[in-house]
């Protein structure tokens, strides 16, 4: 691989066990979430990256607001979403947001906008289900004109028009860094490429070899358009411990958890350890010691070809002092070993 990569990781802010095994509460949850990624700001992790949700298995509903708590305890860590649900906010509102926060942390705010694939978010905030391809379409036509920084006039059907409209704070050394966050839809893939905006692809399950062809169809898409090449990233789970069984161990009964509880509201069959299995052996969970994970994530860069991979380390009632330990190995082991593996042409 010729580029760098970067490395991040991922939260939800997932509602965790304490050491009685009972639920902690939301706000213990948070501050936990600074804590994790001050480690991870110690131990040279590239990015953190804390996803929006309005439900009450995860506790992160604003992203960027701990994200500035954050800034305030870190020094280099970049800081962002994973994602920004934008079919349901203000993109003018977001744009504020994170301009600020690009301010506060020295320029180290970034922003991953997508769709979300959880839906709360819609009734919270007064949106219909039915207009959720027209909303994250008009919206991100206006946050795109937003990045340009200048007198904005736009006008659509999902918000009010602007008429040479300056934005404040703007950004002190523009453009925003804004990733577009993709599940698996050619549509969406295309939608990126329109606007010249880096490509972040959610595998969550299966093989990451099924995303190559979207990976083609960005990089002909940009061109198409005219637009410069841009960074591809991945954001796939994963956990750490210092030997393969252990990690299969500490994972297995909170990843059932989580899984059935999704699963129940989207009538998928309940996990398996056959399904779990699966999943380590040829699919999208990053887990094992050091060595195993760095070389997974070595061949999904190399066969994606990635700028940037994000390993989701929450992972449903998995308690903090495992995470924290998952960190650590992430950051003082695995990264060091993928990049060598990198540079060697190996997998």
């Amino acid at each position: 691989m010729a580029r760098h990569l970067e490395m991040g990781l991922d939260s939800f802010g997932d509602v965790t066990a304490g050491a009685d095994g009972q639920l902690l509460p939301h706000a213990q949850v948070l501050r936990n979430v600074v804590e994790e990624a001050v480690l991870a700001d110690q131990v040279g992790i590239d990015f953190i990256g804390l996803g929006e949700h309005h439900r009450d298995d995860f506790a992160v509903s604003a992203p960027e607001v701990l994200l500035a708590a954050i800034a305030g305890r870190t020094s280099r860590i970049r800081l962002g979403s994973a994602v920004t649900v934008l079919s349901s906010d203000d993109p003018v509102r977001v744009f504020q947001r994170f301009s600020t926060l690009y301010a506060a942390s020295s320029g180290r705010a970034e922003v991953i906008l997508g769709r979300g694939s959880f839906t709360e978010s819609f009734p919270l905030f007064g949106y219909a289900l039915e207009d959720y391809e027209a909303l994250f379409e008009e919206k991100l036509n206006l946050f795109a004109a937003l990045l340009g920084q200048g007198k904005v006039t736009w006008q659509g059907g999902t918000r009010a028009p602007l008429t040479g409209q300056e934005v404040f704070p703007p950004v002190e050394h523009a453009p925003l860094k804004t990733w577009v966050g993709v599940g698996g839809s050619p549509k969406s893939v295309i939608r990126a490429a329109h606007y010249g905006l880096p490509l972040m692809l959610a595998i969550i399950g299966g093989e990451p070899a099924r995303f190559r062809p979207f990976v083609d169809l960005y990089h002909k898409a940009l061109a198409q358009f005219g637009k410069a090449e841009q960074p591809v990233g991945v954001h796939s789970h994963g956990h750490v411990a210092p030997t393969d069984e252990q990690a299969r161990e500490e994972l297995w009964p909170h990843y059932k958890r989580g899984r059935d509880r999704i699963g129940a509201e989207r009538g998928w069959p309940p996990a398996t350890e056959a399904d779990f299995e699966r999943e380590i052996a040829t699919g999208s969970l990053y887990l094992g010691a050091p060595e195993t994970v760095a070389r997974k994530i070595a061949a999904t860069a190399r066969l994606l070809d990635l700028s940037r991979f994000d390993m989701k380390y929450s992972a449903g009632t998995l308690p903090h002092a495992t995470m924290m330990r998952s960190i650590e190995l992430y950051g003082r082991e695995v990264i060091p070993r993928v990049r060598v593996l990198l540079a060697e042409g190996q997998e």
